[in-house]
């Protein structure tokens, strides 16, 4: 019987532990590339939403596959804000490849950092960069976003991504 009790309680352990890390943002190792953008929660103030890639799958030599990781933000306002920029810095083991922006202009591509800028990010749009991106390490990697821009009251620093 306390053998039982102990088994359930190791197998009720790792699946909470499952169960936690499920939250994050996943990397697999299959080859086929599937992708899903998942949205940032944002304080009240800031009219903007963090978009980010919540799936993908990892190919040969920790890069990943498809077209990359797409990270955005989009425009949850009626309003249009003035010089956008958006950048996607590394803080632990990812390195950037070819980016191509979606409703702007890439204006700094580094295998570290990958800025994309907009002259007016106009009402409910959006502003992206979709970048080849490599995992140095599957298990742990971290990307922080900022943001720049005129007519809003959001914080230069909009967090992180990654586990």
């Amino acid at each position: 019987m306390r053998t039982t009790a102990a088994v359930l309680a190791t197998a009720g352990a790792l699946t909470a532990t499952q169960l936690g890390l499920a939250g994050s943002a996943s990397a697999s190792t299959p080859t086929p590339s599937a992708t899903a953008s998942k949205v940032a929660p944002r304080s009240a103030a800031c009219p903007i939403d963090i978009i980010y890639t919540s799936r993908f799958y990892i190919g040969s030599g920790g890069w990943v596959t498809g077209d990359g990781l797409y990270f955005g933000l989009k425009n949850k306002s009626n309003k249009s804000f003035k010089k956008v920029t958006f950048t996607v810095t590394n803080v632990k083991n990812v390195r950037f490849g070819t980016a191509k922006a979606k409703g702007g202009k890439v204006t700094r591509k580094t295998s570290k950092t990958v800025s994309v800028h907009t002259k007016t990010l106009k009402k409910k749009a959006s502003l992206g960069v979709r970048v080849e991106s490599r995992l140095l390490n599957t298990r742990s990697y971290k990307v922080k976003f900022s943001v720049r821009g005129s007519g809003w009251n959001c914080a230069v620093n909009q967090g992180t991504w990654g586990n």
